[in-house]
């Protein structure tokens, strides 16, 4: 699907997400921006912009994953570095937005860093942001400018249908949606109520962060295949508890399905070892480190999605629709 007048758009990336970068250039049928990011002897970022940017809408793929610090100031220099080579529109694809589970106040003296993060690439100069699945809706209120939440529910749902309902013949009835808190109960909901089944809930608490603690599980679960769907995995400590939890309950089978997998500490260690588990469907908004490439990780490309929504930004039709 090309775009027509490509000479007035670039797409660039930094050091983040330079395959998916490169897959959604595959899809608008265009080449990556001559833009180098590298480092100076003492570890200081540098930005070169290798071609005329003058006047073109420039898309910057770089999702804020791990390392945070590192690619969150390749993204705030390149920006600087796009303003200042006269870019007409800096738009931003950050597919992973860092920071983003510190988005309020839960205790006394706490910084909101999702905000200070939002009002620095404000500062920095950008226009837009596109991102996926973030853990609050809210951020996008953060941003004084227009911001573009995508979504994976379509493409999971999807997955579902073809590689779990269909290949393993099983009903809608023999399955259940399970949110892994209660904070994500309106995205298990959606997920529900489009492929038409049952939605259970799993209560928990966290006494401190990336601990969680199993309170309840709402909802009918007994004999059925469970489909947990989440944001992100973390150190996967909310989607073992879950399965334990369900498994105590009589489930036969857990899939996990959430947008960003970070798989920080013992995440991989954890799900490799839970005989529950059966399969775990991640999207490629972070990129996989070899060592975290187990049979059990299945990872699907959002490279058309951000295509689409670039190609639609670029010529001011509706993003929004694409969900519906």
């Amino acid at each position: 699907m090309p775009i027509p007048s490509m000479r007035e758009l670039r797409i660039v990336a930094g050091n983040a997400n330079p395959d998916l970068a490169r897959s959604i250039c595959r899809e608008l049928d265009t080449e990556l921006g001559a833009l180098e990011v590298g480092r100076f002897s003492d570890g200081e970022i540098q930005v070169t912009i290798n071609e005329s940017i003058r006047g073109l809408d420039v898309f910057v793929v770089q999702s804020t994953c791990p390392p945070v610090n590192e690619n969150l100031m390749e993204l705030l220099i390149m920006v600087d570095a796009l303003r200042r080579a006269s870019a007409r529109q800096i738009n931003l694809v950050i597919p992973y937005y860092g920071y983003a589970r510190q988005d309020k106040k839960v205790a006394p003296r706490e910084p909101i860093s999702a905000r200070l993060v939002a009002n620095l690439i404000e500062a920095a100069g950008a226009d837009r942001v596109l991102s996926m699945d973030l853990h609050s809706p809210a951020i996008q209120g953060f941003f004084n400018f227009p911001v573009d939440h995508l979504t994976a529910q379509n493409l999971f749902i999807e997955v579902i249908e073809k590689e779990i309902l269909a290949q393993k013949g099983l009903s809608h009835d023999e399955i259940v949606i399970v949110s892994p808190d209660v904070n994500g109960v309106a995205r298990a909901s959606r997920v529900s109520s489009k492929l038409n089944c049952d939605l259970a809930i799993v209560a928990k608490q966290r006494p401190k962060p990336n601990v969680s603690e199993v309170l309840e599980v709402i909802g009918e679960v007994k004999g059925r295949v469970a489909i947990l769907v989440d944001d992100m995995i973390d150190t996967a400590g909310s989607v073992v508890g879950a399965a334990d939890a369900l498994g105590e309950r009589g489930v036969e089978e857990v899939y996990v399905f959430a947008t960003h997998g970070l798989f920080s500490g013992p995440a991989i260690t954890r799900l490799s070892d839970h005989s529950l588990i059966t399969e775990v469907h991640v999207t490629d908004t972070i990129p996989l480190s070899e060592e975290k490439q187990i049979p059990k990780i299945i990872q699907h490309s959002t490279a058309s999605l951000f295509a689409e929504a670039i190609r639609r930004c670029f010529e001011h039709q509706s993003i929004s629709s694409l969900f519906r």
